[in-house]
């Protein structure tokens, strides 16, 4: 998947012999070795033919580009997901959405928008952006096993027109010197060849590697989010303290399954809340800030709930059970109420949830009584108690509205009104149970006014119009916990870590070649000839070929020119710089690198 291609030197960098003064140039296969990208052909798109064209569509497919163009797409498909309710994890926002929407909803069912992650168009880009990386991934590989396997280019008959060149004379034998070039290299990590008089040696295999590692990451990381998109689960359910749960579909609130993850497939477990235990910073600027949720379980694996285990459930720190999470995900208060009806029975007890608005706690909420009896007329009826839990109650909210000052129960109050009539619970619809439906309920009023209560713990409220009781009996608390089961997330947390190795490696690390070569010159000497060529300007290159010339001058070590030698008359094939002539050419010369 890169369009990146090997550039040939300037004009002026070629010789009279053609390509031989660099290495890029000497032969295709040669120049392809410092690249695995896929040699891309000429389309010639005039009677090409079903099979020319079905190559040329392939072609594209695999390039860059647009593998590039289906990850955009990827991106923005995926935004109407984050927009619209979903089918499966939010059933209830949908069906609320679509009632409040319902000129456009005939228009966003066919487009799938509700289902966007199993939707045609969605997974058409998805199979697409696959096809493309397993196109491109697999012959880039075979080319890059194949230039592991090749030795590295021969060296160029000119050296002088590399980017970086050094040269000095010295007494030692040309075969010698060589040797120990080729010691030396192989000493620094380079893949080294011996030719006729000269060592080839090629490093920064691992920008390739990574560059490779990164479109197989890229991959790895895709399939993972397809496994877990067809063989994922997740289950809520909201447990009061002292309550138990059990991962069974009859007591799961909410499940959305996938095509190999259906509710036969939950793993054996449960567990029990014993307690919840909330802290809050009590003082300063964060007044009101979480400082600890942490909830204190007993669970078993299997059929069997004696055999219990003690753990606890932290925010990000889940407790894993099989193949399953189970994840805290929030708390909340339920009040503890009694109710009585005019003839003084108890007709509900027991505590409600009621769910946070805000950060301090501020809980509305419903209870509702499906089995009252009859009112004081002799007529069935139910009742209904709508308002909020607060926690810290403030001393008068008339003009802001029943709010909590705190998220902990400091001085819990319980504001309420009260409904009779029907409450439509045996219609066959759908309801919130934290919603009331009050079409065919009637708030309860003292005379003109609606009835309203504020009740502290222990006191209780008579209902208008003979209705009976209701008593604020104290609170519990609540924690909200997800199931998950998500087989693919740690092929996509691995693939996702080895991308960005990949990706570095791919920026940082430098493809380069380095030759030497030892021959006898004309005045008898043996001259030594270093030069580099890298991917990309780097000091790199001349840093390693200043180096390598200091270490081989323990086997080669520069001699001075005698007296009136004349070495720039050099033929051209062996040229040394016009600097050698001086006494300082006796050292080699430093690397130069040329624009």
């Amino acid at each position: 998947m890169s369009d990146t291609k090997t550039s040939p030197q300037p004009a002026d960098a070629a010789d009279d012999s053609g390509a031989k003064a660099n290495p890029f140039l000497v032969d295709a296969d040669a120049a392809e070795r410092l690249s695995t990208a896929p040699v891309e052909e000429a389309d010639t798109q005039a009677g090409m033919g079903v099979l020319g064209w079905l190559r040329w569509f392939w072609r594209q497919l695999t390039s860059m580009r647009v593998a590039l163009l289906l990850l955009f797409l990827l991106s923005l498909a995926a935004i109407p997901g984050s927009l619209v309710p979903q089918e499966g994890p939010d059933t209830m926002k949908v069906v609320a959405w679509k009632e409040a929407h319902q000129g456009v909803t005939p228009l966003f069912e066919r487009l799938e928008l509700f289902n966007v992650y199993s939707s045609k168009w969605f997974s058409a880009i998805y199979i697409l952006l696959f096809i493309s990386l397993a196109g491109c991934i697999l012959p880039r590989t075979w080319q890059f096993v194949g230039v592991l396997r090749s030795k590295p280019p021969a060296a160029p008959r000119n050296l002088t027109r590399m980017p970086v060149y050094a040269a000095w004379h010295t007494a030692a034998d040309p075969e010698a010197v060589n040797d120990a070039a080729y010691r030396l290299l192989k000493k620094r990590g380079f893949r080294t060849a011996a030719g006729q008089g000269s060592v080839a040696a090629e490093k920064g295999y691992l920008r390739e590697v990574g560059n490779l590692l990164f479109h197989f990451s890229l991959f790895a990381l895709l399939v993972g989010v397809a496994w877990a998109g067809v063989a994922s689960g997740t289950a809520s359910k909201l447990v009061l303290e002292g309550q138990g749960y059990s991962n069974t579909t009859t007591q799961i609130d909410d499940f959305y399954g996938s095509y190999y993850y259906g509710v036969n497939d939950l793993d054996a477990f449960g567990f029990k809340l014993d307690g919840f235990t909330a802290r809050y910073q009590e003082s300063g600027p964060q007044i009101g800030t979480a400082r600890q949720f942490t909830a204190n379980v007993r669970y078993w694996v299997g059929d069997d709930s004696t055999k219990l285990k003690k753990s606890t459930i932290e925010v990000n720190h889940p407790l894993e059970v099989g193949d399953s999470k189970v994840y805290l995900i929030g708390h909340g208060y339920a009040p503890v109420v009694t109710v009585k009806n005019a003839k003084n029975e108890i007709v509900y007890r027991g505590p409600t949830p009621f769910l946070p608005r805000d950060a301090n706690m501020t809980s509305p909420g419903v209870i509702k009584v499906n089995d009252y009896g009859a009112d004081a007329n002799g007529n069935k009826t139910q009742l209904a108690f709508q308002g909020f839990f607060l926690p810290t109650a403030p001393e008068n909210f008339e003009k802001t509205g029943p709010i909590s000052m705190f998220p902990a129960a400091a001085d819990p109050m319980l504001v309420l009104t009260a409904y009779a009539g029907d409450l439509r619970t045996d219609s066959g619809l759908p309801q919130n149970v934290y919603q009331l439906d009050d079409k065919a309920m009637t708030q309860l009023k003292v005379g003109d006014d609606i009835a309203r209560a504020r009740l502290k713990v222990g006191q209780g409220w008579e209902l208008p119009n003979g209705y009976g009781t209701i008593t604020f009996d104290g609170y519990q608390q609540w924690a909200t916990f997800t199931v998950s089961h998500h087989p693919g997330n740690s092929v996509a947390l691995v693939g996702a870590v080895a991308a960005i190795l990949g990706l570095i490696g791919s920026l940082f690390v430098q493809r380069r070649r380095i030759w030497v070569r030892a021959t006898t010159a004309s005045d008898g000497r043996t001259l030594v000839e270093v030069a580099g060529l890298g991917r990309s300007e780097s000091a790199r290159t001349a840093e390693e070929l200043a180096d390598l010339a200091v270490e081989l001058q323990d086997d080669a070590p520069a001699s001075e020119d005698p007296p009136g030698s004349d070495t720039a008359g050099t033929d051209t094939d062996d040229a040394v710089p016009a600097a050698a002539d001086s006494p300082a050419a006796a050292t080699p010369t430093a690397p130069e690198t040329k624009e």
